[in-house]
């Protein structure tokens, strides 16, 4: 029995020592307003390859999500798709990003009747350049951050950790105070 305490005293350390490990890797420092944003190309929903440099001369909402089919990255979809008209008289599009495939992607999109681009960063590497990779040490997802881009290419706001339930109408605000 003594054994059986120990054995998983050393699993608890074990443990501890690896989820500090996991959120000392988060040092990720997020763009700030009036900086340039950074650029990216990555594949879409329908395989197709997109930059952010295609999109100059429009509003850019960029937001980062952490998993496809889930509840909350489903409710903020469905806000955004609900408001899509509105993004699209503003001159904005809506981007979605989070480390899940293309495939996974148009499997979401298909389910849930999303037309805007979500786009597959398998690599982890334009989430980590805007801060917005969380690395829980086996398991890597991107966190519900969004930053409003301008149409010359400078992030203009930023959200971290947003509430998917009222986040398009505080982008839509947003957006309406910049015009």
């Amino acid at each position: 029995m003594k054994f059986f305490y120990i054995f998983c005293a050393l699993c608890l350390v074990v443990g501890a020592v690896f989820a500090v490990r996991a959120f000392a890797a988060d040092t990720d420092v997020i763009p700030a307003v009036g900086q340039s944003a950074p650029t990216f190309t990555l594949p879409s929903q329908e395989g197709v390859q997109v930059s952010l440099t295609s999109f100059r001369g429009k509003w850019v909402v960029l937001y980062f999500y952490p998993k496809d089919m889930t509840s909350g990255c489903t409710l903020e979809a469905h806000n955004f798709q609900r408001d899509q008209a509105k993004y699209d008289a503003d001159n904005a599009v809506i981007l979605g990003v989070s480390v899940d495939s293309a495939d996974s992607h148009k499997q979401f999109c298909t389910k849930e009747g999303l037309s805007f681009r979500l786009l597959a960063d398998t690599e982890d590497k334009v989430t980590e350049s805007y801060g917005s990779l969380a690395n829980y040490g086996v398991a890597k997802k991107a966190r519900r951050n969004t930053f409003l881009i301008d149409p010359q290419g400078k992030i203009v706001k930023v959200w971290t950790g947003v509430n998917p339930m009222h986040h398009s109408e505080e982008v839509l605000s947003e957006l309406a105070a910049h015009k």
